[in-house]
This record gives structure tokens, sequence and C-alpha cells, in this order.
């Protein structure tokens, strides 16, 4: 038997065997790769692929859709011809551009069984990950424990031959309770659970009428759609007639899954035909046993965990259920998605490669390393952080200023040195807002990317916690930011990173009302003596304008003294990693809380980089405290003048308020750099 699948599907291979052989040949002009590898049944298996071209390589955003998935899962039907199975796992010619060392990567399909869910996450994935999918034929029949077994034995043998890496699972509803039954297993194995939508509970409200609905239907349905709907001619027309039928039933019974179904009644023949009356009865059992035993084996699961819910899918969801499961599994994070529906994946603004990156749950080895598991970026993730912080750069317009070797100011990034290490020491305004406009401005004028050491409370929540939801902190993370600590500090320098570092910490983020520019310092410092074992460059620099974006009417000490406010202070406090215990007076004070604040008409930021300290060839004369210190009061006086700069010179800014900017704007063009004060070259 031989089986060609095209379209960019993939080679497919039995459970129970080996990684498959490429080889790739040119025919008519046009690339192609053909996989063997042979069945359970020692028959062979032809694969026919069509790779993404470069032009879409290059255009990350246009991604295939849900009609792509539909056309592709309806090659596979007609490639089976019938074949009842096994379940065999492919893994996509898409995903044949990964990284030395990149970790395996199993994707359990949800009901559909095609395990084409991820196609539009392929290219992506396949970069950083060793993508397998299983795959289920429209007539398979295998019981979920079996399903199980199959899983888990891929799972061991690829853990055997790396395990030093962990083994990522990735499951969507039916999927997911698989999933969990396999990590139920295998304690003893480094497996991480991406769990989409998990089903550990059905809602029989919705799942009893659609089982009696198939009972009733004719076997003969995907002719009958066909021949009563036209569907050859007219096609769309039919089909949006159909949809608009369907609409309030849809609504009414579906919910999420159905609606998202029919949303694509283009493609209702196509479904039918992947999925007859009988398979989908048979789906419907196996999602009942499969979520049966993933719910009494929940409590069991040791693996790291990440959840992703899906705002619009309520035909199999329980939320009561989702909490209860958080609570169950002892290293487990949630992320939600409210206006996406059931098909997770195929859904726009989805990226699975990037949530990971941004919850920090892509890691090489047995435990996450902040600096060498850290991808850069791609193009397109830059694109959308921009994006996220347009609002804020416009509205603040930035005016950056740094230092060149001579002495001289200059109205750019040119006196920042390109190649690393360096070290940028500064102040913190108001909530750190200046952070994310200069590492914008850093990407576009220099391409570097700044690693910011921030609180912890930006990486880890406990369940239950009061702490903000994790997802607020996406912006600062895809561009590197890392837990603030001595161990992260020094793996930064060593990899030759710009790492931005404030000695004020939240103190001076959260600072009370009056204190704008006033720096919370610590005594003692040892970021001197460890930035001169690399000899790093230390860049001090100096920010201004919080208080004309702002103005702060209730801080901290007013909130101490309303009693419910002081109770969640002191809540949230309780729940985040303490930090400067030895610390005295109000630099130890790290209380975590929201200021109370009214937005003023916009001024303007100014942030300043002073003249670069060199630490290079001081190494022995820095490993002296006495002699780091001298450097660290010299960084910190810098600081102050840099401040005491802008804050003089900004008072001689035209265009320091929002509305003469607007109006040269109009009259220069959106893209064009707003003029700001005279400095003299010195």
């Amino acid at each position: 038997m031989a089986i060609t699948i095209t379209d960019g599907v993939c080679p497919i291979f039995s459970s129970g065997s080996r990684r498959p052989h490429f080889s790739y040949l040119k025919s008519n002009q046009r690339l192609t790769s053909i996989a063997l590898g042979r069945l359970r049944d020692g028959s062979k298996v032809t694969a026919t692929v069509n790779p993404y071209s470069e032009t879409e390589a290059a255009r990350p955003e246009e991604r295939k859709s849900l009609t792509d998935f539909l056309a592709e899962a309806e090659n596979f039907y007609i490639s089976e011809g019938g074949d009842g199975g096994p379940p065999r796992w492919f893994s996509p010619l898409e995903c044949s551009s990964r990284a030395p060392g990149s970790p395996l990567l199993l994707y359990i399909p949800g009901i559909d069984g095609t395990g084409l869910g991820l196609i539009r996450q392929h290219r992506r994935l396949g970069e950083i990950f060793d993508v397998w999918c299983l795959h289920f034929p429209a007539t398979d029949r295998t019981p979920a424990r079996d399903i199980v077994k199959i899983i888990e034995r891929t799972v061991r043998s690829e853990y055997y031959r790396s395990p030093n890496r962990p083994v990522y699972i990735v499951g969507e509803s039916v999927g997911a309770c698989l999933a969990l039954d396999v990590a139920a297993s295998n304690p003893d194995i480094d497996i991480v659970l991406i769990l989409a939508n998990p089903v550990t509970r059905l809602n029989n409200f919705m799942l009893q009428p659609l089982s009696s609905l198939l009972e009733i239907l004719p076997d003969q349905v995907p002719s009958l759609m066909e021949d009563n709907f036209v569907f050859s001619e007219g096609y769309h027309q039919y089909a949006a007639m159909f949809e608009s039928m369907l609409n309030e039933t849809v609504t009414q019974v579906g919910g999420g899954l159905l609606g998202d179904i029919f949303a694509a009644s283009a493609n209702l023949p196509t479904l039918a035909r992947i999925f007859p009356k009988e398979t989908l009865l048979w789906k419907l059992q196996l999602l009942k046993s499969a979520s049966a035993s993933a719910k009494s084996h929940m409590y069991t699961v040791k693996a790291q965990t990440l959840i992703l819910l899906s705002g619009r899918d309520q035909w199999l969801l329980n939320k009561e259920d989702i909490e209860r499961l958080c609570c169950a599994l002892p290293k487990c994070e949630v992320r939600e998605f409210e206006n996406n529906g059931q098909f997770l994946f195929l859904e726009d603004g989805v990226d699975l490669a990037t949530i990971l990156k941004i919850a920090y749950y892509y890691r090489r080895g047995k435990k996450l390393d902040y600096i060498s598991d850290y991808t850069l970026p791609t193009p397109f993730e830059l694109k959308e952080f921009e994006q996220s912080q347009r609002l804020l750069t416009a509205a603040v317009s930035p005016v950056f200023l740094s230092t060149l070797d001579n002495g001289t100011v200059v109205r750019s990034l040119a006196g920042i040195p390109s190649e690393g290490p360096v070290l940028y020491v500064g102040n913190h305004m108001l909530l750190g807002l200046e952070l994310r406009p200069a590492a914008i401005h850093f990407l576009k004028e220099r391409n570097i990317i700044l690693r910011g050491l921030a609180h912890p409370v930006m990486f880890a929540k406990k369940i239950g916690s009061k702490l903000p939801d994790m997802q607020m902190f996406d912006s600062v993370r895809i561009i590197g930011a890392v837990p603030v600590s001595n161990t992260n500090f020094y793996k930064l320098l060593r990899s030759k990173a710009h790492v931005v570092l404030y000695p004020g910490g939240v103190r001076e983020a959260l600072h009370r009302k009056g204190e704008e520019y006033k720096l919370f310092w610590p005594e003692h410092s040892e970021f001197v003596r460890i930035a001169s074992k690399f000899g790093t460059k230390i860049i001090p620099f100096g920010a201004v304008g919080e208080d004309d974006l702002c103005q702060m009417v209730l801080d901290y000490n007013d909130q101490m003294k309303i009693p419910f406010l002081k109770n969640i202070i002191e809540e949230i406090t309780q729940d985040t990693i303490k930090l400067r215990n030895d610390e005295e007076g109000e630099v130890r004070n790290q209380d975590l809380h929201m200021p109370g604040l009214i937005p003023k008409i916009p001024g303007r930021y100014y942030i300043y980089f002073g003249k670069p300290i060199e630490t290079k060839g001081r190494e022995k004369e820095l490993n002296d405290k006495e002699k780091a210190h001298e450097v660290y009061l010299e960084v910190k006086s810098e600081v102050e003048r840099c401040m005491t700069y802008l804050k003089t010179k900004r008072d001689s800014d035209p265009y320091r308020n929002i509305f003469p900017r607007l109006l040269y704007y109009l009259s220069h063009g959106l893209s064009s750099q707003i003029p700001t004060f005279d400095f003299p070259n010195h």
C-alpha cells in the first residue's frame, strides 16, 4: 500500500517505528520531498510534501487557516483509502529547520484526530522543537487506554535517548486528557504539558442532544448534503444560506465548537466526509472515557503544566473543573484567550511558540535557564511588541541622548557601544514605564536587545494569589527581561549582553508623593565587582518625565491607612519573593501596591545616557570593595547629574507639551522626528 500526501503535510510512520528517512528531489522545477517509512503491517508509506516558500517564510503573519486545515485533512482521508489504523506519528516537513538540541514536542489532537491542529504553528514551532504529531485514521477505533500506551511508549523511548531534555506534550480537548494520563503514569520523566481547553468533565447538557442527533442521522449525509445543497455549483452562496439558517440553532445548542465549525460552512461536505457518523459517535465515546480517566488521575500529575483556555469554548469546558485541575497540579499556570473559540491553534493572534517564550515555558534542559534558553524575538514578535507600546510611545514622544567618547552629547544612541557586555544603570520612574520606549528605540536604532533585571513578581504567581495576571508582563518578557538575581546578572554579563539594572528596585518604581527622581539605592552593591570580571562598560543614565504624564493622588502611605487596602498590600507582598532583607530603612521596603494616579495632558520623556565607565583591565583593582564602592558612588552621582540636566533643559523644549507635537506631526508628517531643546557640545 502506498500513500501520497500533498500540500505540506509530511512523512508518516507508525507508533512503533523510528524516525523516517528523507530524500529530496526536483520535479518540474518544484521542490518536493519523499519520506519513506513502514507501517506496523509492513506496508510502505510515501509522502510528497510542499514546504513553505521563501516568500511565505518571510511573512510569518500570513499563515494557514481553518480552510487549509480542512483541505489537508481531506487529503489525509483520501490517502488512507479506508485504512483503519493504528494511530501513527508524522513529522511536518515545515518543522525541519530546528536548532541543535531542540526538545521533542508531541502533539495529541482533539476530537478531529487528524493531527493537523498545529498546521498554522508548524513553521514557528519547528524552529525550536522536534515536532511529532499523532494522526488517527478516520476508521480507527483504538480505545483511550491503548492510545495512552502508544504515546507513553514514544515518550519513554525519546526520553531515554535524550535524558537531559524535557519532552513536551501539547494536547487539545480530548488530547489534553490523554496527555494528563501519560504524565500521571510517568512521574519519573521530565514532561512539560501544554493543555489547550482540557476536558476533565463533559457538559452533558450539550453532549446528550448531540449524541442523540448523530444516532438518527442517515449514513449518507455527505452525498445528501451535496445533492440537496448543490455545493459543487454556487458553492459559497448555498454555504452562506446554510450558515444563516443554522446560526441561531448553533448559538443555542453548540456554543463555541459548532459555531466555529459552521463558520467554515463552505467546507461542510468536507467535514462530513472526514467525520462520518460512526467516527463522530466513536469520538464522543473516546472523549467520555478519556475525560473520566484524566479526572481520576490528575492528582498524581507532577509535570510542569501550562493550560490555555478559550473564552468562547463553552461547549465542553467547565470553569469549576479547570480551577480544580489547577489546584491539583503543583506546577501550573493558566493563560486565557477571551476572544478565541474551540479551535485555538487555528485562530488569528494565537502563536504557540510565542506563548511558550513569553510564559518562560521553553527550556532545553532539566531546569529553565533564563539566559541560555532565551530565544531572540522574531521580526513579527518585535512588530507586535512595538504595536502594543504605540500609544505610550506616541503620548510621551521620548527623547534619547547619549554621550560620545569625546564627551559630546548627541540626540541619538551613537554613544552606545555595539559590543557587549554593557551595563546600563539608572533611576526608575514611576511603574518603570521608561523601559518599554527605551527597548523599542534600542531595537530600531541599534538593533540591540536590552535584557532587564526585573522583580520576580513578573515571572511567577501562586494559585489563588491576588498578584496581577502574568499576561500583564508579556511585553517585558518577550524582549528578554529576567528575574533579578546575582546568578542571572553574572550569566548575562558572561554572555556579553546589554543589561539594564535599577538599583532602586520596587521602592523607586513605587515611590511616594513628592519623591519623583529620588534615588533609593542600597548603601553597598556588588554590581561593580561583578561587572569588572567581564570588562563591562557601565553606562549611567537618567530618565525624567513621569511628572508630565500623571499625578499621584493615593500613595503607599495613604493606602496603608485604609484597612482593606492595607490587608491587600500585606497579602500580595507575602506572596512574593522577598528582596533586600539585609538592608535597612526605606530601601528595604519592597511592599507591592498600585498607586492611585490621575492622568495629565501628556508631556514628554527624556532619557540621557552618560559617558561609559570602563572596567576592562581593572578587575584586580575593582575586586577591592573600597575601590568598587568608589565606582558605585561615581555611577550614582552621574545618574543624579543626568536627571538634573534633563529637568533643567526640558523647560526650554518648545515641544514638551503634546499639542505642539501634534501640530508638528500635521505639518511634517507622522514619521518625522520632533525637535527638542538645544544642547551644547562639550
